[in-house]
């Protein structure tokens, strides 16, 4: 896809995040907060910014690709398939590794090794520093990281959504990859940050007390702004495949990463949404014969 092909995707798309929803009563909540008690409201939204959703049914899962030789980094669950040059694999929030299994067979085919494991608080691993069914990207970061440095180097990896930000993240943090595929990526979690107080219906003064939450839990979040750690370091090449129809992280996203980063390229896809893309054929073997070029 050409810069001029980005730009009309911009143009055309409404950027939203969507992986919280908030009931009338609770955005009714949030208005009478922002007048009243915003620091409460900015405890509250920050707890639902960090808390996990009830877990995602197997069902979404992609193709089984059986049993895989387990291992643990730590409270990190995982499995490995194949021998040969390694590609891991990182799900998204909410996420778990089975649903990413569409990618190890034909990887497993051509001569790979595929690593691929839960995110803290996530599938089977324990949970994060800040208890069950709570993480965030640096943990997802970090997780990363220390299964690249039990497992050996990466050749490749292949993450979805926020666990490509996450990816993006270790890279700057000094974790090498040959080459990289991110599925929906999360651009910008201070953009994500302020969809949140606008779905939530909390207003300036609570957004401003959340931010200064959030970071105190994780650090500035210009720090994660994905398209500007492009352009800080010397990123591999990277495959972006985003959804016109992604109702979780707009296609937006995926296009401003792939305009910033000098070796990435877009591919943009249509009726797929956020997860399908996950195991739809061709798609995989997009990915498939990117990562082992």
């Amino acid at each position: 896809m050409t810069s001029t092909d980005i730009r009309q995707v911009n143009r055309r798309q409404t950027a939203v995040v969507t992986f919280h929803r908030a009931p009338a009563p609770v955005r009714a909540a949030f208005r009478a907060l922002e007048h009243t008690a915003p620091e409460v409201g900015a405890r509250w939204a920050e707890r639902i910014w960090f808390t996990l959703p009830k877990p995602t049914p197997r069902a979404t899962s992609g193709p089984d690709p059986g049993p895989g030789e387990a291992f643990a980094v730590g409270t990190v669950a995982g499995e490995i398939w194949g021998s040969g040059p390694t590609v891991y694999l990182l799900h998204g929030w909410a996420g778990h590794r089975g649903q990413l299994g569409a990618f190890v067979e034909p990887l497993v085919a051509r001569g790979y090794r595929v690593v691929a494991f839960d995110a803290p608080s996530h599938g089977e691993s324990g949970p994060g520093a800040h208890g069950p069914r709570s993480s965030s990207i640096p943990e997802f970061a970090e997780a990363l990281k220390a299964v690249v440095a039990a497992q050996g180097p990466a050749t490749a990896v292949i993450a979805h959504s926020m666990g490509a930000t996450a990816t993006a993240i270790a890279l700057c943090d000094g974790m090498r990859a040959d080459r990289l595929a991110m599925l929906a990526p999360l651009a910008s979690p201070a953009m994500y940050g302020r969809r949140l107080a606008r779905m939530l219906g909390a207003g300036e003064r609570t957004h401003r007390r959340l931010v200064a939450r959030v970071e105190r839990r994780v650090g500035p979040m210009r720090h994660m702004e994905v398209p500007e750690l492009g352009r800080a370091i010397a990123m591999p090449p990277t495959l972006v495949v985003h959804d016109r129809d992604d109702s979780s992280v707009s296609v937006t996203d995926g296009a401003a990463i792939a305009a910033a980063w000098p070796r990435a390229s877009l591919r943009v896809t249509s009726g797929l949404g956020h997860r399908r893309l996950l195991r739809h054929r061709d798609v995989v073997a997009e990915v498939v014969d990117f990562v082992t070029d």
